[in-house]
């Protein structure tokens, strides 16, 4: 058996680097926080992010279990109960049985959640855009697909 020389082991000994503001997952966290603190200096009222991802998506398709308003807005069961109970305690949301099942349970947008989708449009539309603002709009749209491959 011959021994390494020592330019081998030089070479085995050398640990890869690992800078942290490089990785990833670390800069997509930061861009989150970016966002999250975006969303709630412009939304204008009191929701959080995923209470509004549900009540878009309600305005967007209509009635829908909760179980489906779930895998829509990418909420595990838990995190979608948690989120459909406060609102629907705020008046926000409603819940009836489906017409075409009645064993299962159908979420609404109430008259007053309606409304509020409504006056809100506009801040949500702004949150994006100030996300995205440091971006030149070819920038933006590459960003946008690059992510959504990514999903």
């Amino acid at each position: 058996m011959t021994k390494p020389t020592a330019s081998k082991r030089r070479v085995a000994q050398q640990k890869p680097t690992y800078g942290l503001d490089e990785q990833v997952g670390f800069i997509l966290r930061q861009v989150s926080q970016r966002h999250t603190a975006i969303f709630a200096n412009e939304i204008g009222v009191n929701l959080t992010a995923t209470q509004w991802a549900a009540m878009a998506k309600l305005a967007e398709t209509g009635p829908c279990s909760q179980n489906q308003l779930g895998r829509l807005t990418a909420m595990d069961v838990a995190t979608i109960k948690g989120v459909i109970d406060r609102l629907t305690a705020r008046g926000l949301t409603e819940t009836g049985p489906d017409p075409s099942d009645g064993r299962r349970l159908l979420v609404k947008l109430s008259r007053a959640g309606q409304a509020l989708v409504d006056k809100c449009i506009a801040n949500a539309l702004k949150v994006s855009e100030l996300t995205l603002e440091p971006l030149t709009p070819k920038e933006r749209e590459l960003f946008v697909a690059l992510l959504t491959k990514l999903r």
